[in-house]
């Protein structure tokens, strides 16, 4: 049963879905009825046990590479939904930051959200329907210690989705952002545990939040539930960036 915020008839593309968000919003967008397409770039046992669990269909790709994300679109077919989740980190502070530290994090976070929109978004302004969902942190909204390259890739998206969003309305396409806080994945696994508690305390519902918590904004967000919604950015953080 989809019930509310339903997605039946819909083709969703999920990038990064192998594991944590990704993964968790592929399952949500399944459960909500949409035929989904699992793409990855490594873990293939992975994406592909996502994929058999929904019914769906797992697809690699290096949507940092633009030939890659487009032909990752391509092999999706007529997208209804896109969702960008595809990312990852480089921490370090400013002055110790390389070249290379930098330029991975942009492409990989920021780069891939460009390559990825702009070959969806002219088959559907075409059929003056879809939903692009892209995925930043609450780091892209406050900024964080020793990761200025990750703030930035995630702020970018922010702002290119409000671009979006202004350059797509007329053609009933909608562009948002889901802003997560701090998230049980393999990601925050790695924080030190003063970090994890001091974000604790800063956090109203004082706890971490779970994949899942993410998925069902996206889902929201996707459905036709959010009709009227376009050019937003969704915290999803139990309060922390109030």
């Amino acid at each position: 049963m989809s019930g509310f915020a339903g997605l039946e008839g819909k083709l969703a593309l999920v990038t990064g879905a192998s594991r944590g968000i990704g993964r968790a919003i592929a399952m949500e967008l399944g459960r909500a009825g949409a035929e989904v397409v699992v793409g990855y770039r490594s873990g293939r046992e992975e994406a592909e046990a996502v994929a058999a669990e929904i019914g769906g269909r797992a697809v690699q790709a290096d949507v940092s590479d633009p030939e890659s994300a487009k032909a990752l679109v391509e092999a999706a077919g007529n997208v209804d939904v896109l969702v960008n989740n595809a990312g990852l980190t480089r921490d370090g502070l400013l002055a110790r930051m390389s070249d290379d530290d930098w330029r991975t994090v942009i492409d990989t976070n920021l780069s891939s959200v460009f390559y990825t929109c702009r070959a969806v978004t002219r088959p559907m302004m075409k059929r003056r329907s879809g939903v692009i969902v892209n995925v930043s942190s609450i780091v892209g909204v406050h900024g964080n210690w020793g990761q200025a390259n990750y703030a930035a890739s995630k702020a970018g998206i922010i702002g290119f989705t409000k671009s979006l969003a202004r350059e797509l309305g007329s053609r009933n396409v909608r562009a948002n952002v889901v802003a997560p806080g701090y998230v049980r994945t393999q990601l925050t696994d790695v924080l030190p545990e003063e970090a994890t508690t001091a974000m604790l305390q800063a956090t109203p519902l004082g706890r971490l939040g779970e994949p899942e918590d993410v998925a069902g904004a996206v889902r929201f967000l996707c459905s036709d539930a959010a009709a009227f919604v376009t050019g937003a950015v969704v915290l999803v953080d139990g309060g922390l960036g109030m």
